[in-house]
């Protein structure tokens, strides 16, 4: 008997088009057993959202080929805990009585075999808990496919790397097994947060196929400079041992170093590149976040370079 799986999509109701084309790409995943989307709404009135998807708040989606609907369906539900992206994924989990949880932005994309591709990489797995897969980064007229090279994701790969193919919308995982923190500030990295204790369980299962589009330069969080300082300094005190892989610690000190820029913030952007020099000469983020703190570029324009290419800071 297949799996029932239940899909979290937190939203602020502000991208309708995006969040129904997320809606209908869980719903006609050809994964014969049950698929239930809860969507989340976080900060904003329940009924525009409720407009937003009421032709979709049925069951019976048909598969490519299937003469009778599959077991589908759509609910609304308002976030119930502490406001921001951890409460609505955690809302989400608590109103499913699913065997696994997936998650999906709002602006996010499923491929079809998303859902089949990833279930069976978890169940041929003994004991696996977790899974992801690669991903498509669009960014404009652009896309990317952004691999790991590998079919499994360890605690270490993601102390030397953020793995960004390890992004929010490729997770699944067994119910049960894993909440979100609540506590990351403003949402910051919850979700990286979130893959480093699974992979300190066990192993992440990675389908290296692209079957996730995530759609870049529309993140609430893109330039909140701020809020990705006091996300990084608290993934530093909740994993110490991110601070002992050289190549990861320079990344975290060069992000720093760089999102201080950003802000204008010069001496600390200059202590935060020499800690990431001190760390690993190569680090290419701390001579950019220099250049930013001299003003002679702006992060933005960097940014944006960045994504062009599939890439973040």
């Amino acid at each position: 008997m297949s799996p029932s799986v239940g899909v979290v999509i937190p939203t602020k109701g502000r991208r309708p088009e995006h969040l129904r084309a997320a809606v209908l790409a869980a719903l006609d995943q050809d994964h014969p057993g049950a698929v239930e989307v809860v969507v989340v709404v976080d900060g904003a009135a329940l009924a525009p959202v409720i407009d937003q998807v009421a032709d979709l708040l049925v069951s019976g989606a048909m598969a490519a080929g299937e003469t009778q609907p599959l077991p589908r369906r759509v609910r609304v539900v308002a976030n119930r805990l502490s406001p921001g992206l951890p409460g609505a994924r955690n809302t989400g989990i608590a109103a499913l009585d699913t065997d696994l949880v997936a998650f999906c932005d709002d602006d996010d994309l499923w491929s079809q075999g998303k859902l089949d591709a990833q279930i069976a990489a978890l169940l041929a797995e003994p004991g696996a808990e977790f899974s992801s897969c690669a991903i498509e980064v669009e960014y404009g007229s652009r896309r990317v496919p952004r691999l790991a090279g590998t079919s499994e994701i360890t605690r270490a790969h993601l102390l030397r790397s953020r793995m960004v193919m390890a992004h929010s919308s490729t997770f699944l995982f067994r119910r049960g097994a894993f909440w979100v923190d609540e506590s990351a500030p403003n949402g910051q990295n919850e979700d990286w947060d979130l893959a480093l204790r699974a992979a300190a369980r066990r192993p992440i299962v990675h389908v290296d196929r692209p079957l996730a589009r995530v759609r870049w330069g529309g993140s609430l969080y893109s330039t909140r400079w701020a809020d990705r300082i006091a996300g990084l300094e608290w993934m530093l005190a909740r994993h110490p041992d991110l601070a002992v892989d050289p190549r990861g610690a320079a990344r975290v000190y060069g992000q720093l170093a760089f999102h201080h820029a950003a802000l204008g913030r010069r001496r600390e952007a200059g202590r935060w590149a020499w800690r990431a020099f001190a760390a690993r000469r190569g680090e290419p983020r701390a001579p950019i976040a220099l250049a930013v703190a001299a003003g002679l570029v702006s992060a933005q324009t960097v940014l944006s370079a960045l994504h062009h290419r599939g890439h973040g800071i």
